[in-house]
């Protein structure tokens, strides 16, 4: 029986960046599970590699199915935008170990979905002055610069990822990881993931 490890924690912890490291692992072998999202693709960003890009009467389809096992809708700046996994045959988890992206509540749907003993947390952690940094780093680039949706996300994120909401969902010690050291951290999950999966 296979696994989804889901890496979950706030806007610019590094969550991406571990993925990309984590996803490549040859050891590991994990499959990635691609969101799909409303949200127009950013720049670097390609379809079916970050998320399956899709417009609202995309989503809208996958609603009417009852394909979609959980979703969010973020009110932006820039109107509502969607985020869902969806049901789309790309996931053999009887046979097959996965990695997954998200935030709390995409974590709690699928585990609703799949059940507790498939879908295994990974929260990622880091200092809120350091994340604020990286934010305001990112948005300083040319391409960037959506200031008022930084804002947003970080003051989101602080109601978001409540400690009681964290606790409520199960998620222990053991599977917090501090993202002071972004290889440091990686190894640390690895040898997580290796340990839960043998």
């Amino acid at each position: 029986m296979g696994k989804i490890f889901y890496l979950i924690g706030k806007s610019c912890a590094g969550k991406d960046s571990l993925y990309n490291i984590i996803i490549k692992d040859e050891e590991l072998a994990l499959h990635p599970v691609i969101r799909y999202t409303t949200r127009p693709i950013r720049d670097g960003e390609r379809d079916g590699k970050s998320y399956h890009f899709v417009d609202f009467n995309g989503y809208s389809d996958y609603k009417r199915s009852g394909k979609i096992i959980e979703e969010q809708v973020y009110h932006t700046v820039h109107g509502d935008w969607y985020y869902f996994t969806a049901d789309d045959g790309n996931l053999d988890i009887e046979n097959n170990n996965y990695l997954a992206i998200g935030v709390l509540e995409s974590f709690a749907g699928t585990r609703k979905y799949y059940g507790k003993e498939k879908v295994l947390p990974i929260y990622i952690e880091l200092d809120d002055g350091e994340r604020l940094f990286r934010a305001l780093s990112r948005e300083r680039l040319p391409e960037n610069g959506r200031y008022a949706e930084m804002c947003r996300r970080f003051l989101s994120d602080a109601n978001d990822f409540s400690e009681e909401r964290i606790r409520e969902l199960g998620i222990t010690d053991d599977v917090r990881f501090e993202n002071d050291d972004l290889d440091a951290c990686a190894k640390r999950i690895k040898a997580w993931i290796l340990k839960s999966i043998r």
